[in-house]
């Protein structure tokens, strides 16, 4: 359908512009999207470009479009302050001073490059908000209806009590599961998952074709609301197997809205403006490509020509977990001494500006086959270089078929970790290839293991507060320092710890369970045996990617949060946060859910207070 059919859009104002939006990621292009379409004039910036690749197009290359130099933007973060401690792990880099954390500045952001899992939230994010905050509109009940206004699901069978949405922007399936189950040994390696499931979770589920697509869908409604564990498929969002994401539904709408909806790439906001009474009235930017310092193709030079724009209602930013807490204390708006120690002139003492950064905890078990996988043969895991024959499973591709249609995950269970956990805390999927984490060179090292499998450990619900995003320098061209301050450098008390030997221990006998198809475990290995040692080797090697919480919501007497339930930042006008960072505690499993939804509500909420109908859609 064409996009003018699709979006409908109410006129907006040529005159100046409404808002602007820096970030055009799960957070930010959404938003910016449907507030051109309510009618407002809006501004998208992004600091990177619009690449359209087959890095980017093809789920089987998203660990590729991770480390696209067009697009990635290379932060390395601290696990430990420690510095004998974060040596111990191998992904650590000393000439970067960290481990790579690989951050996308494209159009659509890290929805450009993530692996497209689409898991929903548990319903106690919701419902937590709104105990925090006396705000009931975040209740799971209400919260529910923004993912079924966003979501345009293909994979089930329209029963109205999965609560999925059917008419939204964002695409959901599931890779048909007889693609991957007709290879022998990932058919051997789902069935001793389920079995895995059904020892001890008691799991009646035992099909593995036919109605599989949507009787193990962790997106179900009744799957969210009774905390169900067991087997599940993984889905994504693709359309025809395709990656789809923020970037679409942005382009879609700026097509079908062109008066409305301002995109603006290669842009760079240094700094939000405010007027003597801090209220927002635009940004600060300048005006080039790999002008950040997270880019590989950044230079030391400053050449680049600044820009500044204004905002007739308000800015809002949706940098992410890492850039929003910078731009903010850029912008003077940070804990006291921090901004005092750079020169950046005080407009609002906030001190949680940065702190309460969170993340899961993930560690990887990989297992050398008894022989190749038969999906990988001939596989090159990438796109045909020019005038080069591409391989099959390429162009099976290309008529929307095939595991280059897939992410690479071919099973996952919901576990909890301990059995008194009100709700799954663990996800462990299973994945073709050798993954250990993310270094400089991993896209490349996971193409090759086509006698690999990988199973990946993912705690939600950490209990870790103590992460911290400071300046490294007044300069907004500089990276800020990231430091996570993992388990007991944190305030986990030993919980998440425990929770992921649990992890390791069940993919573990998952494993055992398909022994006849399994050489060896190569990663750790198993002279990592007794839980001292499985303990050591989780605590040296964990990493995680969904980077929250560091710019909390929370109520007006929390010293420490930094926006209201409304988004709105404390101590000024027209500026408000809508963004993974914005989350009191990091919701479960994968981030990008939640931070679509919020994107969602956001809208509805300044549409609300700007006085204005909202869409009939809405």
């Amino acid at each position: 359908m064409p996009a003018r059919e699709r979006f409908a859009c109410a006129a907006g104002d040529d005159d100046a512009f409404d808002y602007i939006v820096v970030g055009s990621g799960a957070g930010g292009g959404p938003l910016a999207a449907n507030l051109a379409r309510t009618g407002f004039r809006v501004l998208l910036l992004e600091a990177g470009g619009d690449e359209d690749s087959y890095d980017y197009q093809v789920p089987a290359f998203h660990a590729r479009a991770s480390e696209d130099p067009r697009y990635a933007w290379n932060f390395f973060v601290r696990h430990y302050a420690d510095d004998d401690r974060q040596r111990r792990d191998d992904k650590f880099r000393p000439e970067q001073g960290g481990v790579l954390y690989p951050r996308a500045a494209t159009l659509g952001g890290c929805t450009a490059h993530n692996a497209m899992i689409l898991v929903y939230p548990h319903n106690s994010d919701w419902d937590g908000i709104a105990e925090l905050t006396g705000d009931d509109s975040w209740r799971a009940e209400t919260m529910r209806r923004y993912f079924e206004r966003l979501e345009r699901c293909e994979y089930d069978d329209r029963d109205p009590a999965a609560r999925h949405g059917y008419r939204g922007w964002l695409t959901t399936n599931v890779v048909d599961p007889k693609i991957a189950l007709k290879d022998a040994f990932v058919l051997r390696l789902v069935k001793g998952a389920v079995r895995e499931s059904l020892r001890t979770l008691g799991n009646p589920i035992t099909r593995l074709f036919g109605k599989l697509r949507t009787d193990l869908d962790p997106n179900d409604w009744r799957t969210v609301k009774d905390d169900v564990e067991g087997v599940c498929m993984t889905p994504l969002t693709t359309d025809r197997g395709r990656r789809v994401g923020s970037r679409e539904y942005v382009q879609a709408v700026a097509a079908a809205c062109p008066g409305n909806l301002v995109v603006r790439t290669h842009t760079l906001v240094t700094r939000v403006l405010l007027d003597d009474d801090n209220r927002a009235t635009g940004v600060e930017c300048l005006a080039g490509a790999h002008l950040y310092r997270a880019d590989p193709g950044a230079d030391s030079g400053d050449d680049s020509e600044p820009v500044r724009f204004n905002a007739r209602r308000e800015v809002i930013l949706c940098a992410g977990a890492f850039n929003t807490p910078q731009l903010l204390k850029l912008s003077g708006i940070g804990p006291r001494a921090e901004l005092e120690r750079h020169g950046i002139p005080l407009r609002v003492d906030l001190p949680g500006v940065g702190e309460n950064l969170q993340d899961r905890y993930e560690v990887t078990v990989v297992n050398r086959m008894r022989g190749n996988f038969l999906l990988m043969q001939d596989m090159q895991y990438r796109p045909p270089a020019p005038g080069e024959e591409p391989d099959p499973q390429f162009r099976e591709w290309l008529d929307g078929k095939g595991p280059y249609t897939s992410n690479g995950a071919v099973v996952a269970l919901l576990k909890r970790s301990t059995a008194d956990k009100p709700e799954p805390d663990l996800f462990l999927f299973g994945l073709l290839g050798s993954f250990r984490g993310y270094y400089p060179g991993y896209s490349r090292d996971i193409a090759q293991g086509e006698d690999h499998f990988t199973w990946a450990v993912l705690k939600a619900h950490t209990h870790n507060r103590a992460g911290c995003v400071r300046l490294r320098s007044a300069d907004p061209r500089d990276v800020p320092d990231i430091d996570f301050h993992y388990f007991n450098e944190g305030t986990d008390g030993g919980d998440d710890l425990a929770a992921v030997v649990e992890g390791v221990e069940t993919v573990r006998r998952m494993a055992d369970r398909a022994g006849d198809v399994i050489a060896e475990e190569i990663y750790p290995g198993r002279e990592v045996a007794d839980r001292a040692a499985v303990e050591a080797f989780i605590r040296d090697n964990a990493w995680g990617h969904h980077a929250s919480c560091s710019c909390r919501m929370g109520p007006a007497g929390d010293a420490m949060a930094v926006v209201d339930s409304r988004f709105r930042v404390f101590g000024c006008s027209g500026l408000r946060v809508v963004d993974a960072s914005v989350f009191p505690r990091i919701p479960g499993f994968f981030i990008v859910s939640a931070v679509y939804m919020i994107s969602e509500k956001a809208a509805d909420v300044i549409v609300e207070d700007a006085g204005v109908a909202a869409r009939a859609d809405a």
